[in-house]
Parts: structure tokens; sequence; C-alpha cells
């Protein structure tokens, strides 16, 4: 019996196996709860189906976050497949590469927007479509970085939009809390990952944290599974509208 027995949670923004969604996943069917993955388009769905079915999650949808029509079948398809459901991982965002080359003044415009409809508007989208079909006890969990609070150079647009998602988090929180679902957010530390391959310096990052966090390693997508795992789980009923670092403690530290 693991700490989310008996619970259903939504996967969204898998892309491969070293996805954090796809540790977040792993860790919470190790901590017994019932799974559904959404995927893209089709050329990801030839990835995504694979991992799904090696958890055994129990549907896989097709999900476009800037798509109204998808976020409407998102939610019939819970309510067919489950009727009611306990969470959802947010691990979606996306930003121009050419965003994330140049100076920081030299965002387009058409960047900016999209950078931040994928990677914030969408956990508001997505609350706003699900919220009739949680759980009590519900829980809405995001993905952000540190880049959100201090610059890291390279990051940019995204570490905008970031920023942009942790606030809505917090005013999600106060939206849902009535209903007892509480929002919360995971800043993870750099990991290997086919979204953080766009963002330059990343070796540099890898090695900084190693030579310099509390805990003098890098952390991995099963480190922010187990977080993750405790977020979803009712031993956080108390916790809401915040964010939770999980990046061996180099955010604590001063000129790194």
């Amino acid at each position: 019996m693991g700490i989310l027995s008996g619970k259903k949670v939504l996967i969204l923004g898998v892309a491969n196996e070293r996805s954090i969604a796809w540790g977040i996943a792993r860790a919470m069917k190790e901590q017994g709860a019932s799974l559904a993955m959404s995927y893209l388009n089709d050329k990801l769905k030839e990835r995504v189906v694979p991992l799904a079915e090696e958890v055994g999650a129990d549907f896989t949808f097709e999900l476009d976050v800037t798509n109204e029509d998808h976020l409407a079948q998102m939610a019939n398809t819970v309510k067919e497949k489950w009727g009611k459901f306990d969470c959802v991982v947010h691990s979606l965002a996306f930003a121009d590469k050419e965003d994330l080359k140049g100076t920081f003044s030299q965002t387009s415009r058409d960047g900016f927007k999209m950078a931040h409809d994928i990677s914030a508007y969408s956990l508001v989208s997505v609350s706003h479509a699900l919220r009739a079909l949680f759980n009590e006890k519900g829980s809405v969990i995001s993905m952000t970085y540190h880049g959100s609070q201090q610059v890291v150079p390279g990051y940019n647009v995204m570490g905008v939009a970031k920023a942009s998602l942790e606030a809505s988090s917090r005013y999600l929180a106060e939206d849902l809390g009535p209903m007892g679902i509480r929002v919360n957010s995971i800043s993870a530390g750099p990991i290997r990952t086919l979204a953080a391959s766009g963002v330059p310096g990343l070796r540099k990052m890898f090695d900084t944290v190693e030579e310099r966090a509390p805990l003098r390693r890098n952390i991995t997508t099963e480190d922010v599974g187990g977080a993750a795992a405790f977020l979803a789980s009712d031993l956080a009923s108390g916790v809401t509208g915040q964010i939770l670092y999980v990046d061996s403690g180099i955010s604590t530290m001063a000129m790194v």
C-alpha cells in the first residue's frame, strides 16, 4: 500500500524516458496511483504509448494545450474513463530556440506570447477544464525552475514564463482552495532532458551543482518523482500555493 493507493493521476508532458514527467509517473505508480498520460501529437504518441503501457496507464490521450477542443476533449475523456480523479501533473513548457540564443531584449513578440501561452497559461486552462472533476483533496502540480527567481544566462524568456507560471499557481491555489484542491509547484534543479537541451551552458550548470550545492550532486527524475508523490498525497493535505525546491540545495547558495 503506497501513499497514493486508490488515487487517479493525469500526467501531462511526457516526451520520452528522460522526461521529468516520466520520473514522476513511475514514482506515482510505485506509490499505488492509477495513471493516464497525454501526448502532444501523433509523432510523440509513438514514444508515449509504450511508456504508458510500461506503467500500466489506464488510458492515453492527445493534448495540445493551445487547442481549446483538446482541452474540452481531455475533460470528456477523464469523465468517461474515470468519472472523477485526484491529481494533475503539469510538466509542459516550450520556447522558441531562437529566443534562447540571443539577448533577452531580442525576444520576439510572437516568441514571448508562445512561451507564456504554452508554459504558463496552460496551467490555468488545464485547471479550469478539469476543476469540476477533482475528487475531494485534489492536487495540481506544475514544474518550474529557479531561473524564474534569478537570472540564469540563456534561460531568457523561459525564465519570465516560469515566473508567470509560479504566480499563476499561487492565484489558482486561492481560486481552487475552497473546493479542497491544492496547487503547488516543484522547482527542479538541472536535469538532462529534451527540454533542457535547448538551454545554453547546461554542462556548466551540472558542474556548478556538483561543486557548490550542499548535497554535492545533481538531481534525478526519481528525486523529483518522490517530491511529486508527496505533494499528490494526503500527507501534504495542508500544503498549497508553495514552491518546493528539489535541487540539492543549490538555490540556497549565494554567488554560485
